[in-house]
């Protein structure tokens, strides 16, 4: 079942979000389960300390919940929030949400983009078997706008059942770890002519 996304469009929790550190804590937690500061941390290249205060940020603005406690339960547990979020333009939005809406999908993007880098960077230290798994790919499209709107709702249904934040590792075959999908679907924009090259071709 797909599950229904909140819009966000509350600039100050939009800037909440865009932070690096707290893109990074998110992206952990949506492998599911939950984790303490000190889980997070190092993955996010700060202390302790501050992936704590980054966490109850991420929670004042609802990203984040508290989870239930383990072992002694001194130490404060969190995960994510058990709703997704979507961010996208509207042609009413006030120029503050849209400023905002524009910065977070900026941050989005970088932590997307970076995550495929070190995948590329990985590529040859995989296991033949994931190598072979392993897709980067685009296609050029010819669709109406209403086929692109179908089919990104016929893509998040595909990849419903294997969200690792609703699919634990018991669930899972032997074998399984966290993947990512990148999905990206808009219309081209025609590029700017550059205009034509000079006949020395860089001849001194």
């Amino acid at each position: 079942m797909t599950r229904e996304k909140e819009s966000l469009s509350d600039p100050k929790a939009m800037r909440a979000l865009a932070h690096p550190a707290r893109l990074a804590i998110l992206s952990r937690l949506g492998a599911g389960g939950s984790v303490t500061a000190t889980d997070v941390a190092e993955g996010a290249g700060i202390t302790p300390s501050a992936a704590s205060y980054h966490l109850r940020m991420l929670a004042k603005y609802g990203f984040v919940e508290d989870a239930p406690p383990r072992g002694d339960g001194r130490e404060r547990l969190w995960k994510a929030a058990d709703k997704t979020f979507a961010v996208g333009r509207l042609p009413d939005d006030q120029p503050e949400v849209r400023e905002a809406k524009d910065l977070l999908i900026q941050a989005f993007r970088r932590e997307a983009d970076e995550e495929a880098r070190r995948a590329l960077a990985h590529y040859d230290q995989e296991p033949v078997e994931w190598r072979e798994a392993t897709h980067f790919g685009r296609t050029i499209l010819r669709v109406d706008a209403a086929e692109l709107a179908l089919l990104a709702q016929e893509i998040e249904k595909l990849l419903q059942p294997y969200m690792a934040r609703h699919r634990s590792p018991d669930a899972a075959p032997p074998g399984a770890r966290v993947a990512e999908a990148q999905v990206n679907l808009f219309p081209h924009v025609r590029r700017p002519a550059p205009g034509l090259p000079t006949e020395d071709h860089g001849a001194g």
